[in-house]
């Protein structure tokens, strides 16, 4: 069987075409009743369903015919606008129109070639640069964390190819660092570069971003490698452990052997533990002597002060084992030189900073555990938060071979992820267990993409909205500790899911406090709303031109924001809450957004809505 592949437009991510006539602020909406939405609270999660693969027959050849050539490869397409939409929301940010054309006629994995191939039109660098936030001036930018929020909210709202800036957010949630936590001078600048390497890194190799991560001034200052000295025994001075634990733990090898499909290896009916405390001693040692790079920086006096701000670029220079190029330098090395044991490796006595470093990061990279480890867990950021143990095997097994022999590939991780059958099979959309709660910074980035979000002032003057009180309870780049907002193997203890074996790893940061929380504040962010929001605003227009017709309305708001994955019930609800709002030919502006406005609410309020498919 072949497929012919039509040929398209050189242009990636069309999107909806909208201006700005009518990102108007209008009237504050009535009130309306919550009671007719389909609920926020009472969430459930279910058990993936195992994926198989697909096949393709070939016609057997006649006596005399010359043997067939090469079968042209088959290109998976979706079958209809939901099921291009349900791919987009697993693998970028938000749908389009534009973007669900290209998916179906491109088909899934010629589409993502193209975005993954695709680099991000603005950096955080540039980002910084461009508004002069990274410059000595009266602002003083050098103490504040505030623009390190407006980036990361820039760069997930807007430009770029959103897959890989999905794809690094997903990755910002495993190798973690707090904004909440980098306590030096330039702090934004320097998580800038920290996303910058997650972007760069994205569809590269886990090797080069794992060095790049360890050397980042964040990382150094957040996990304590910035300033980490060899052993002193006049002292009792031992090497800081927290990055040498953090990275097997976290980062690489976790605390349990596994098996290829993500499930533990057992002895005696008990886990085997991946490390101890001898080992965590000896890795502690490979990451000492290491402190910021000041190479070529220049210093500027603060305006209406004394202090000698260093240039922002030292923030993103990769830390350096270097004595001499400290900003303080000297002529003797913090570096731990005794011989180093961990994992069953063992690193002479006198091997350099350099060497070492290579040489422990090397030893993890093979470990039999990375593959498992990473890529279950970059499953349940895309997709579903219990992949099946096929899944887990499957992107295991491009971790360790891309079909070229070359091992941690990220474009083929992330590939086998969002291009598994157990992602793609529409089945699943109403199969019990297969799905993951949407993390609540994502529901605001979606609002953002969905209806051309813009900031007034270029500034990205968006804050921190990590209060469940009256917030999103989550933001970006903000986690309250190197285990991210959420630990892999959470699962709220008396629920269903429990009942079930089943993880819920979104539901830790989910309670009555803050599902409040999220109405109250996406109430006012689809407004536009009150202070937090007096930067922003939104486009509506092509919600506005078919608000007289709250079915077709529906119909977009469910396709954009769902996938058409609202049921019956719920789609009724919203649309008799719509239609309160009575439209006629003397209709305002005002009068129309009031029905685009609750219907997004309801929308993005429902249970359906809130848990991906």
């Amino acid at each position: 069987m072949s497929t012919t592949i039509e040929r398209v437009s050189d242009d990636d991510c069309v999107a909806d075409h909208r201006t700005d006539e009518n990102a108007s602020n209008g009237d504050t909406p009535e009130s309306f009743s919550l009671s007719k939405t389909a609920g926020v609270a009472g969430l459930a999660m279910a058990t993936a369903a195992c994926g198989g693969g697909g096949s393709s027959e070939g016609g057997t050849p006649t006596v005399g015919t010359p043997p067939p050539g090469p079968a042209a490869p088959v290109v998976r397409r979706p079958e209809n606008d939901a099921e291009a939409a349900r791919f987009l929301l697993q693998s970028s940010f938000a749908v389009s129109t534009g973007a669900i054309e290209q998916v179906t006629t491109q088909g899934y994995e010629p589409w993502l070639d193209r975005q993954m191939a695709s680099s991000n039109s603005q950096s955080a660098r540039e980002f910084f640069s461009s508004r002069n936030f990274d410059q000595v001036n009266a602002e003083k930018h050098y103490n504040t964390a505030q623009t390190g929020d407006g980036m990361i909210w820039s760069q997930l709202m807007t430009g770029g190819s959103s897959v890989r800036k999905r794809a690094a957010l997903a990755l910002s949630e495993f190798f973690v660092v707090s904004l909440n936590s980098v306590d030096m001078t330039w702090r934004s600048p320097a998580i800038g570069e920290y996303w910058d390497i997650l972007n760069r890194h994205a569809f590269g190799n886990y090797r080069d971003l794992i060095e790049d991560i360890t050397l980042n001034p964040a990382m150094g200052v957040f996990l304590n490698t910035r300033g980490n000295k060899k052993a002193d025994p006049r002292t009792g001075r031992v090497p800081d452990e927290n990055y040498g634990r953090e990275i097997m733990q976290l980062f690489s090898i976790g605390l349990y052997e596994l098996n290829p499909d993500g499930t533990q290896r057992l002895s005696g009916g008990e886990p085997i533990e991946t490390y101890d405390n001898d080992d965590v001693t000896g890795i502690a040692k490979v990451f000492t002597g290491y402190d910021f790079d000041y190479t070529d920086i220049g210093f500027t006096t603060e305006v209406g002060g004394s202090r000698d701000i260093p240039d922002a670029e030292f923030a993103r220079q990769p830390m350096t084992a270097d004595p001499a190029k400290w900003r303080y330098p000297r002529d003797r090395s913090f570096h731990a030189e005794e011989e180093k044991q961990f994992l069953g490796m063992t690193i002479p006595a006198g091997t350099s900073a350099a060497d070492s470093l290579t040489m422990a990061l090397d030893h993890l990279f093979e470990h039999p555990n990375v593959g498992p480890f990473f890529g279950k867990q970059m499953i349940q950021r895309l997709v579903t938060s219990n992949p099946s143990p096929g899944y887990v095997q499957r992107v295991a097994a491009a971790f360790d071979d891309n079909g070229s022999g070359t091992r941690g590939d990220l474009k083929a991780v992330f590939k086998a992820v969002l291009l598994d059958d157990e992602a793609l099979n529409p089945a699943n959309v109403t199969a019990a267990g297969f799905g993951k709660l949407r993390e609540p910074m994502l529901r605001f980035v979606q609002l953002g993409r969905t209806f051309g979000v813009s900031s007034i002032s270029g500034d990205w003057q968006v804050g921190n909205f990590s209060d469940a009180s009256d917030q999103l309870g989550q933001s970006p780049l903000r986690s309250p500790s190197v285990f991210n907002f959420f630990r892999p193997s959470y699962f709220p203890t008396g629920s269903q899911a429990a009942d079930n074996g089943l993880l819920a790893p979104e539901f830790q940061i989910v309670n009555e406090t803050s599902v409040a929380g999220y109405v109250n504040f996406m109430e006012r962010a689809i407004e536009m709303r009150g202070y937090r929001f007096r930067d922003l605003q939104l486009d509506y227009s092509e919600e506005v031109a078919i608000a007289d017709d709250s079915q077709q309305l529906l119909d977009r708001l469910d396709l954009l924001l769902t996938a058409n994955q609202l049921t019956t019930e719920v789609r009724d609800i919203i649309k008799a809450a719509m239609d309160d709002v009575v439209l006629d030919e003397m209709s305002t502006t005002e009068d129309k957004l009031r029905r685009v406005h609750i219907g997004i609410l309801l929308t993005m309020a429902s249970t359906d809505y809130l848990v991906q498919k």
